[in-house]
């Protein structure tokens, strides 16, 4: 890829502006077995096109696992669509479901997502949850688990289902779907390449 296709690929992983991707297949590496949500066919196709949409920025100088998707909980209609970019922005907040709401929020020129629902390729950290919960989402639906991240990097390990119970207003939180794709992506030896950099950091 040259450095203008790269460019123009983070610039539009980014914004979000991209219809959705298709990327060459992930494969799965054997892990531990995980018993899945039950997901309906929307979830699975979402999820499955957010994990690809991921797998493209392997091919990119800032590779990441996380991707996040918002889309209208009634309609299915994509609002915002973007990667993580902690690197790229030099920001240890921007992790993918944080800006993706905040370019969604920004979007609409609201600082709430009440009807919107969030896809994202892995189980929400403890910070990212706190900004779900703060936006008013009215779901989460992850892929991978926060146990799958822990493999591979530090994690604060409090899980996405159990900060709900500490809030006053509803949001669902369901996963895993599409599992194995979205561990696939922790897998891939490109992103394990760049573990290691990130850790030499």
């Amino acid at each position: 890829m040259s450095s203008e296709s790269r460019r123009s690929f983070l610039r539009t992983a980014s914004m979000a502006l991209a219809s959705p991707a298709v990327a060459a297949p992930l494969r799965a590496i054997p892990s531990p077995r995980v018993a899945e949500a039950s997901p309906s066919s929307f979830d699975k196709q979402t999820m499955h096109s957010l994990a690809d949409f991921t797998a493209l920025s392997f091919n990119t100088d800032q590779p990441t696992v996380f991707g996040a998707e918002i889309v209208d909980t009634k309609t299915g209609q994509s609002l915002q669509r973007s990667l993580n970019a902690v690197f790229p922005l030099h920001d240890p907040s921007a992790h993918g479901e944080i800006y993706t709401i905040r370019l969604a929020c920004a979007k609409l020129k609201a600082p709430w997502l009440k009807g919107y629902t969030l896809y994202t390729t892995c189980e929400p950290c403890p910070m990212c949850m706190g900004c779900i919960l703060w936006s008013g989402l009215d779901r989460v639906v992850y892929g991978a688990t926060i146990d799958d991240a822990a493999r591979f990097g530090d994690q604060i390990m409090i899980y996405a289902k159990d900060m709900p119970k500490k809030w006053d207003h509803p949001c669902l939180v369901d996963g895993p779907v599409e599992h194995e794709r979205c561990l696939a992506l922790f897998t891939d030896p490109r992103m394990q390449a760049e573990f290691k950099r990130w850790k030499a950091r």
